[in-house]
């Protein structure tokens, strides 16, 4: 006699926030490994910069990348990509 089949039901895909966070904790693991391994931050920041706008124009393409990356200087410019030090 056979069982009938039971399927789990999908997970529903996380909201939008949630999914970066997670994003962001693989990429932090990613680097923390590259780092022990001896890659330079440098060269992670420009490769990473590399996938991400490959990515980005890969879904968007180029125009919308392009006026997407417009803000940047103003937003690098008022701390926006900064890390906060705190100081006592």
């Amino acid at each position: 006699m056979s069982q009938p089949i039971s399927y789990a039901p999908a997970r529903a895909p996380l909201p939008d926030h949630e999914q970066k966070q997670a994003a962001l904790s693989y990429l932090n693991e990613a680097w923390a490994e590259a780092r022990h391994d001896g890659v330079d931050g440098d060269c992670l920041a420009q490769a990473s910069l590399f996938a991400a706008f490959a990515e980005l124009v890969g879904t968007y393409g180029e125009d919308a990348v392009a006026k997407f990356v417009e803000g940047f200087p103003g937003r690098i410019r008022n701390g926006e990509f900064s890390v906060d030090i705190s100081r006592q």
